[in-house]
């Protein structure tokens, strides 16, 4: 692991963990070859706990109106077309696409949460 690197750490319950990672894995930039961050790789304890909240969260969702539901989904959907240029530029690094195709890839998705709501 090399600590110069930022770590990318879990999303659970609303908040990053807070944890130290025991382990990490590098993440390349294929096209230069090149490490340019770490992630952390969770521990049983961690899964666990992004278990239990999605398991927490569940009621609640499946249990929210289809309005409320879908205005969600439409918030989400304006964030992936707010940032579509950062999210193509994120893909680009992690996977040595040109930006193009990966603003591609970011319409696709935008599509796909379009026919979900």
């Amino acid at each position: 692991m090399d600590s110069a690197l930022p770590t990318i750490q879990h999303w659970i319950d609303g908040a990053l963990a807070t944890t130290t990672p025991a382990r990490t894995s590098p993440v390349f930039n294929p096209a230069l070859g090149v490490a340019t961050a770490n992630v952390a790789l969770a521990e049983q304890a961690e899964i666990d706990a992004a278990v239990a909240a999605a398991k927490a969260a569940f009621p609640g969702w499946s249990n929210a109106s289809v309005a409320k539901r879908q205005g969600v989904l439409f918030r989400f959907r304006e964030l992936l077309n707010e940032r579509k240029l950062e999210l193509a530029r994120i893909i680009t690094s992690e996977h040595g696409k040109v930006v193009s195709d990966a603003a591609g890839e970011i319409q696709r998705g935008l599509e796909v949460v379009e026919l979900a709501t």
